[in-house]
């Protein structure tokens, strides 16, 4: 999955789709949010392809689609993140308390909409965007294997092989998002967020060695401030060391565009990493370690380099322009754009729907008819029950 697929053709039908996207940020997020971004990219692509889709999702979302904004504001620009698990229950009861009006619903909520898929007739699929190597829920999962999930990246399901997956979709940016510079400036970026496991003391410590100023533009989240503070701002009184802070996406062309390279040190099992397609639409290679995606997403020697060690690390840098800033742009277009990534799923949704009517077809459930937008008849109002056997 993931080839470049043409657009030019008709879907095979119109689907009436339901996004569910996280209510942390809105969608698209004002500054960092990977989740909602991509959530934005693939509901306006999807409606481009003909689809009728709605968007749950906060209040203070602008994408270009109908929204059913199931709170007022975002939650982490309210201060209600420790709350999100509460939050969300309203609104995943809204989506599938009317499963009956969409033929899929796809949720971006991890494992939180499993329970509410078992409920309804409704296909339902489900992309996990995190990480998934964590003990203390990787029960949680195996309690819904049934659910099908969708990975962001095949080294994504190492933890979980046995769940229920039934693609791996890239994600994917509008190909005009983010503007093209063939010549590099003259420093080092990094993009994202202050935390242990993405490195960015390595980075430092590169740009440090190589003599090449460093630019980081990063959140810091209230969970990392005491790591931020203790282990990073010491060092970024060294010279050439340049803090900028969280920006927004309208500042990422120049960002990273200018940079001579995108520094990726990242050491966790990394669920996909949009940052580095960023850098690929902007022409700009990527020095990375090679952590989860990271061999998926980077062809090494073509479009950045991957090394394990600091002095592989700083290598690469000096390696930087034996590469071509147009191939890199050239392998973003090719794979990692948003008509992509929907081609991808629209094809995912369809294989489910026809899997669920052909299943009603044989056990005699369905006596409805297929009509243009969805289902009619006693299908739309079928619901599942579990089937808990005999004690």
């Amino acid at each position: 999955m993931n080839e470049k697929i043409t657009t030019t053709y008709q879907p095979r039908r119109r689907l009436r789709i339901a996004q569910v996207a996280p209510l942390y940020e809105s969608v698209p997020p004002k500054l960092y949010g990977g989740t909602e971004r991509v959530v934005a990219y693939l509901t306006e692509e999807l409606i481009r392809r003909g689809h009728e889709v709605t968007l749950f999702a906060s209040g203070d979302s602008t994408v270009a689609a109908p929204l059913r904004p199931m709170r007022p504001d975002a939650l982490r620009p309210a201060g209600l993140v420790p709350w999100g698990n509460s939050l969300h229950l309203p609104m995943l009861s809204e989506v599938f308390g009317n499963a009956s009006c969409f033929d899929i619903i796809h949720c971006h909520l991890d494992y939180w909409s499993f329970p509410f898929g078992r409920l309804v007739n409704t296909p339902t699929v489900a992309t996990l965007h995190g990480r998934l190597d964590i003990p203390e829920v990787l029960e949680v999962y195996r309690y819904y294997a049934e659910a099908p999930v969708v990975s962001i990246s095949n080294a994504q399901r190492q933890p979980l092989p046995e769940l229920n997956w039934v693609g791996t979709v890239y994600h994917g940016l509008p190909p005009g998002q983010l503007q093209f510079h063939p010549r590099p400036g003259k420093y080092l970026a990094f993009l994202g967020r202050i935390a242990p496991e993405k490195r960015v003391d390595l980075a430092i410590e590169v740009a440090l060695r190589t003599k090449i100023p460093l630019k980081i533009a990063a959140k810091v989240d209230a969970t990392d401030k005491e790591y931020f503070e203790g282990k990073i701002r010491p060092l970024l009184g060294a010279e050439g060391i340049e803090f900028i802070g969280e920006i927004g996406e309208r500042e990422k062309s120049e960002f990273l565009g200018n940079a001579i390279a995108l520094m990726f040190p990242v050491d966790w099992p990394e669920p996909f990493g949009l940052v580095m397609i960023e850098a690929l639409a902007c022409g700009t290679p990527v020095i990375a370690r090679p952590c989860g995606s990271v061999p998926e997403v980077l062809r090494d020697g073509v479009t950045g380099f991957i090394g394990s060690t600091i002095e592989e690390l700083v290598q690469a840098v000096g390696r930087i322009p034996t590469l071509s800033r147009e191939r890199c742009r050239a392998e973003f277009e090719s794979r990692f754009t948003a008509d992509v990534m929907a081609a991808n799923y629209e094809r995912i949704y369809y294989d489910l729907i026809d899997g669920r009517l052909a299943v009603a077809r044989a056990d005699g459930r369905l006596t409805g008819k297929i009509v243009t937008g969805g289902i009619v008849g006693d299908e739309a109002t079928q619901h599942w029950r579990p089937n808990l056997g005999t004690s």
